[in-house]
Order: structure tokens, then C-alpha cells, then sequence
């Protein structure tokens, strides 16, 4: 007899609305027939047992008014992921909503013609699917998951059927990338080589300490965890991963991709799926934090040999990408070592004879996201202009280089699809969106339109672009962004916006923090201005602010709100400025030097304190470089000068109210900056308040966290501007 004491209690439930039918069966049948009922109902009961909890969209949602609010904000759909089939007709990405009261995101696969038009939900799953990439030959949908319990690779069909498990790789994977030629995989794995405390003393397995002997052992916002993420490979075929995967730098403490925004671009198969080529920074400990000296590296499959083909070029050197015909390799590269925002330049090598050239000598702008064409006679790719980020085509044949495209808006990222470019696109007046644009005209449309249906409720602002003279009658762009229902006629408080970086263009971009059109909403004019020290005006401009924190880019910021508050419709009397990173330096040091200008400050992880930033940060080659040396090298003018700058030489002079705002795991600017500044600015008498993040790093990356940064920023400014 079948023990239904042994089926679970909702297979049980499952077999006793059965069993009153075999009542009027024989014994021997009514076993027989109970075994099979019940084989039937477990198959039928295990499918239905736990349905997975659907995933959630925002694309219905309809709201009460036309203003941005912080909850608005929050629900657009995030485009990514995005990438053409093969065969160029079909456009693959991901969407993201974030169900507010859950604080949780869910990303789902989504595809659409490469022409436009109607999109097709792929998944929709409550576990999120990841860097989700077309198979070679475009016949599978790939992807991460941890639907297995540990990360892994997967695969399906175009419409989202017949999922399958390709990788079963112990501790899960990272990254993947196909070969060519679909006979390897690579994958990336974090590898455990160093000692723990425990490793160390097994005895002592409640200790809970660490011992460092160099620098380096933290990074952005995590410690170092005794790991390094290494490059693999292994076999595949007919959807499924073969044997063990082989660490091409086993052994070695370094790292690829970079940490920490290094991804799969930065490792590259050769088109004949013979050779590896990766991305790293083969330094440690002191020598790692103060330098920038990465290097490409090509690893053959055969003969198992590794070599740097960067070797002797001292700045950042990553993200090769090779000409379909495997004979030439492009990467990005930075001449000088220690430098992060140096010029990012277009090089080019001869894989035969070793020959490299830079290809933008006379091209005073970066290079970003190269892109061989099919025929490999162009490389496209995206770079900052004036205010904008911009497609542009390198030409081979007389080594020339094009602009694409022009207009208020930012290219991120660009694929193709026959004679047509995709591109994903943001502004100041919507997130990401995919665009399709005509390489002839340049011409870009919205075949995506996630986002349409909730900007379609919305009033957005207008952004105006000024040209304005400096000190140094420089002309600088300066975005203006209005309030939704401008009226000329009446007096609005100004904000002027302090841009992080510093090197970090002033761009059409959108943000879940530092979003122009949610300030505008609240009835505010942003004065957002390009000063000096940022890419997209040559490199002069870009460079001008290393050694002179302090200096010509404060005075820019004073031209820009000076001129812009002229307007009539302006209050002079309720100004405020507001930044983060630099842009928090910037609020700091303002505060100190602003001569009674602004009535309300905002500051989100700035620099407080030079000395204890030099001493505290993790990439030490920023700081290094930026204030032109250390703090106690008296003899070093420049870096004397930088140091004078520290905003708490000035907290005397501090007369204005503060927010303050800062994340525990911040590692690049340490929270005790933020602290520091907060407990001075009480102790000196000026209105102040602390909105510390626990559990957030340089940014603030979860839903409730950051509308509560929102709801603050406004409760901040509106106290003290209105």
C-alpha cells in the first residue's frame, strides 16, 4: 500500500480529492490506480506547487499630476543590455522597474525589430536576468542567472521557451563571452589566493579582524576579499559548457576585468577564437593604488603563452577589439601613468608586425566604446562635444574622422543593423531610450519608447543652452534648466549645480539623484555650467583644473550663476548650490568663499579635508595627480596650493546653511570626510544636517534610500530658498 504519511502535505491534499472515486474500485485496482493518480497529481501538483511570482512593470502607470516627483522618478523603465541579432534585423535588451513599496527591481529580456516598432516581453520571471547578450549565430538569447542557486550561464529561444543551463561552474561565474567561432566559452570567476584571519589561525574561527601589510585593501565600496577575478575557458557545444574551465592567470593576484566598472569589454576573443585578449593592472599593494598602468594582454589557446602587447605604454591601455580579418587590434589608451582622465585615445596595432599608432594625435577629444564596422574599414564610436556626447566614424582608408551626430542629447553606446547604427540615447528630458540612426544624415528616431506612455503625463522642463564669458574671457557652456510651467513674470529661486569628476562633462544625462527636471519641478532654475576641468573642449580645458582646485574653475562657477541670476525672473536673494563628489568639494569650499552669494548649500560626498582625503582614499594615483603631490612635502609649490584649498582652511568664514550627505561605503571619498564637515559646521554655529547611508556608497543605489535623498534634497532647499 502507498504511505500517504510520506507525501507532502500538499500532494497529499492533491490525492484526497481523488480518493473517494476509488471507492467503488477492487483492492488491487484501487492500489494500482492510487500509484498512478498519484505519479499523475505529483507531476501535476509539482508544476503547480510553487508558480513563480510574476515579474512587475510600471508601463501602465498613470499619475496625478504633469510634475516630476521623487516617486515618479523612480518608476521609469531602465533600457539595457542592448544589442542587434546577427543578422541585424532583430534588437535585444532588458528593461528594468523598480516596485517601490518592495524596494526591489525587476529586469526582464524584451526584443523589437531593428526597424521599429512593437516589443515583445521576452521573460517575466521574479528573479532578474543579466548581461544578456545574442548567441553568434543569433539562433539563442543568452544570459546570466542565479536561477540554479549560483550564477550561471543560460540559454533560450528568441521567444523565451526551451530554457537551458549551459554552464554548472562551482561558485557560479561572472561574465561570459563566446568565441567566434562557438566552439569556447570564456567566463570570469573570482579565485581565492590570499590568507584569511582564519586560514591563518583555524583555531581562532570567531576572530573577526583583518591584517593588512599594504595598500590596496579596499576598493570603491568593498573590502578586498581575498579574491581575484581570472579569465577562463572551456569547450562548448550544442548548448552545454564541456569539462573544466582553464584559468589563463592562474596563480596570479591581479585582476580582469578592472575594478571597479570593468566589464566584459575589456576581454576580447581573436576572430579565429585562438587567442584571448584581456585587460589588467599586473601591479599591487602601494605601486596599484598610485598607478594607472594597465596593459592588454593576449593568451594563446595553443601554445598557452601569454604576452602584453602594451608593454612600455604607461597609462591606462584596455578594451581591444579586433578588425573582422583578425589582422588589426584597437584599444583604448591613456599616455600617462597615474593620470584617470588623461586623453582616451584611438590606438591601433598590427598584429603581424607589432607596429601601433594613435590615430586621434588631431583629435582633441576621447574615445569611448570603439566598434570595428563588418567590412573593418571604420570604427565607430562615441565621444564628449561641447555639452553632448556624440557618434563618431573613424575612417581607415584616409585615416580621418567624422562626426555623426549633433544635437542635445547623449549617445552611450552604438550597434548595427544593416546600413543603420543602434544607439541607445539620454537627455535631460528622458532616460534611455533605443534610437535608430542614419550614419548619412545622422538622423536619430525613438523606435524604443519605453518610457513614452509616463512621459507622456509629464511637463518637462526646457533646457537652454548659454554660452557665457569666464574671467578669463574663456566662453564656457552653461545649461539652464527651467521650471515645467515657466512664467517670466514671476521670481524663482536658483540653483547652481557643482559637477563631480572633476573631469565629468556636464552632459545631457539622466539621473535617479541629480536630475535637473526633478529640481525644476519644484519650482527651481538649475545653472548647470561646464567649467573648467571637464572633457569635451579640448584638452586644455580638461587639464587646467589639476593643481588649481580652488582656483579658475571656482571663479567659472561664479561667472556662471553672476551672469545667469541677471535674468529678471531670478531671486538673488535665494540662491543655493548644490554638487557632489568634486561638485561637494566645490559646495565646501564655496561656503567659505562665497561672499554672502548663496543662502543654502547642499554637498553629497565632497572633499572636506585634504590631508585626510590623501591619506584615506584607495585610488591614490587620483589625489596624487590632482593636488600635484603630498601633503608633507613642503618644497612642492603646487601641491601646497592644492592643499591651501582644502575647504576647512575656510570654516571661518562658513555663514550659510548645510546638508550634508554622505554613504558609509564610500571608499573613494571616506564618509568621516562628510562627518567632518557636518560636526564643524554645528560647532561653528550654521545650520546643519547629517543624512548618513549605512549601506550606500559613493551613490545612493537603492529605491528607498533615494527618495528619501530626494524628499530630503527638497525639504533642505525649500526650508531655506522659499
Amino acid at each position: 500500500m502507498v504511505q500517504l504519511i510520506d507525501i507532502p502535505h500538499n500532494y497529499y491534499y492533491c490525492y484526497s480529492l481523488l480518493l473517494p472515486f476509488c471507492k467503488q474500485i477492487s483492492n488491487t485496482m484501487k492500489q494500482l490506480l492510487s500509484i498512478v493518480l498519484i505519479a499523475l497529481i505529483l507531476g501535476a501538483c509539482e508544476k503547480s506547487k510553487a508558480p513563480e511570482k510574476p515579474t512587475f512593470t510600471n508601463r501602465d502607470l498613470k499619475v496625478d499630476s504633469d510634475r516630476m516627483t521623487a516617486e515618479v522618478l523612480w518608476s521609469f523603465g531602465r533600457v539595457g543590455n542592448v544589442s542587434v541579432s546577427p543578422n541585424g534585423q532583430t534588437v535585444l535588451f532588458t528593461v528594468s522597474y523598480t516596485k517601490i513599496e518592495e524596494n526591489k527591481t525587476y529586469t526582464d529580456i524584451y526584443t523589437m525589430p531593428a526597424t521599429g516598432g512593437e516589443f515583445t516581453q521576452v521573460t517575466k520571471t521574479a528573479g532578474n536576468e543579466f548581461s544578456v547578450s545574442w548567441r553568434p549565430d543569433g539562433a539563442k538569447i543568452a544570459y546570466l542567472s542565479a536561477a540554479s542557486g549560483e550564477v550561471q550561464l543560460w540559454e533560450m529561444n528568441a521567444d523565451g521557451s526551451q530554457n537551458i543551463q549551459v554552464t554548472k561552474v562551482k561558485g557560479g561565474i561572472e561574465g561570459y563571452k563566446y568565441a567566434p567561432t562557438m566552439d569556447m566559452l570564456i567566463y570570469t570567476q573570482s579565485v581565492k589566493l590570499d590568507e584569511t584571519v582564519q586560514d591563518m589561525y583555524p583555531d581562532l574561527k570567531y576572530a573577526n579582524a583583518r591584517i593588512e601589510d599594504d595598500l590596496m585593501y579596499r576598493h570603491w565600496d568593498h573590502w578586498h576579499d581575498f579574491k581575484y577575478s581570472h579569465v577562463f575557458y572551456l569547450k562548448y557545444a550544442n548548448g552545454a559548457a564541456l569539462g573544466t574551465g582553464k584559468d589563463i592567470m592562474e596563480g596570479e593576484r591581479f585582476a580582469s576585468p578592472l575594478s571597479p566598472f570593468g566589464g566584459m569589454e575589456e576581454i576580447n576573443w581573436t576572430p579565429d577564437g585562438k587567442s584571448i585578449a584581456y585587460t589588467c593592472k599586473k601591479l599591487s599593494g602601494k605601486a596599484a593604488a598610485f598607478s594607472t598602468n594597465s596593459d592588454v594582454y593576449l593568451y594563446s589557446l595553443k601554445s598557452g603563452e601569454t604576452k602584453n602587447l602594451t608593454e612600455g605604454m604607461s597609462g591606462y591601455d584596455k578594451a581591444a577589439v579586433f578588425s573582422p580579418d583578425g589582422k588589426l587590434m584597437a584599444w583604448e589608451s591613456m599616455a600617462r601613468d597615474g593620470y584617470e582622465a588623461d586623453q582616451n585615445r584611438l590606438f591601433i596595432m598590427d598584429l603581424a608586425t607589432g607596429d601601433k599608432k594613435d590615430y586621434t594625435a588631431d583629435f582633441d577629444q576621447n574615445v569611448h566604446g570603439l566598434q570595428w564596422s563588418n567590412d573593418g574599414q571604420h570604427i565607430w564610436f562615441t565621444s564628449e562635444d561641447k555639452g553632448s556626447n556624440e557618434i563618431f566614424r573613424f575612417n581607415k582608408a584616409d585615416e580621418s574622422i567624422d562626426q555623426i551626430t549633433d544635437g542635445i542629447h547623449n549617445y552611450n553606446s552604438v550597434a548595427f543593423a544593416g546600413d543603420h547604427i543602434i544607439a541607445t540615447q539620454t537627455s535631460m528630458k528622458h532616460p534611455t531610450e533605443i534610437i535608430r540612426v542614419d550614419p548619412k544624415t545622422g538622423e536619430g528616431t525613438d523606435i524604443s519608447k519605453v518610457n513614452a506612455p509616463l512621459l507622456g503625463q509629464l511637463k518637462m522642463g526646457n533646457v537652454e543652452k548659454r554660452w557665457i564669458k569666464t574671467t578669463d574671457k574663456k566662453d564656457m557652456l552653461v545649461w539652464v534648466i527651467y521650471p515645467p510651467h515657466f512664467d517670466p513674470n514671476k521670481k524663482y529661486p536658483a540653483l547652481l549645480y557643482c559637477g563631480g569628476g572633476p573631469q565629468s562633462m556636464v552632459s545631457q544625462f539622466w539621473s535617479l539623484r541629480w536630475n535637473f527636471q526633478m529640481m525644476a519641478a519644484n519650482d527651481y532654475i538649475i545653472v548647470a555650467p561646464n567649467r573648467r576641468g571637464l572633457p569635451g573642449f579640448g584638452q586644455e580645458w580638461n587639464e587646467q583644473i589639476s593643481g588649481d582646485y580652488g582656483g579658475q574653475n571656482m571663479k567659472d562657477y561664479f561667472s556662471a550663476i553672476d551672469e545667469v541670476s541677471k535674468e529678471p525672473f531670478i531671486d538673488n536673494d535665494k540662491l543655493g548650490a548644490i554638487g557632489a563628489s568634486y561638485g561637494g568639494y566645490s559646495v565646501y569650499w564655496l561656503a567659505g568663499n562665497h561672499n554672502k552669494r548663496f543662502k543654502a548649500f547642499i554637498s553629497h560626498c565632497g572633499i572636506f579635508n585634504f590631508e585626510q582625503m590623501y591619506a584615506t582614499t584607495e585610488e591614490m594615483f587620483f589625489v596624487n595627480w590632482d593636488y600635484k603631490g603630498n601633503y608633507w612635502d613642503k618644497s612642492n609649490k603646487t601641491a601646497m596650493r592644492s592643499f591651501a584649498n582644502s575647504p576647512h582652511k575656510f570654516v571661518k568664514n562658513w555663514d550659510t546653511p548645510m546638508l550634508v550627505i554622505h554613504g558609509a561605503k564610500d571608499f573613494r571619498i571616506p564618509y568621516t570626510q562628510g562627518m567632518g564637515a557636518f560636526n564643524t559646521a554645528k560647532m561653528v554655529g550654521v545650520p546643519a544636517r547629517f543624512l548618513y547611508f549605512p549601506e550606500e556608497n559613493h551613490w545612493v543605489l537603492s529605491c528607498h534610500n533615494g527618495i528619501l535623498w530626494q524628499r530630503e534634497f527638497a525639504r533642505w532647499l525649500d526650508t531655506y530658498l522659499k
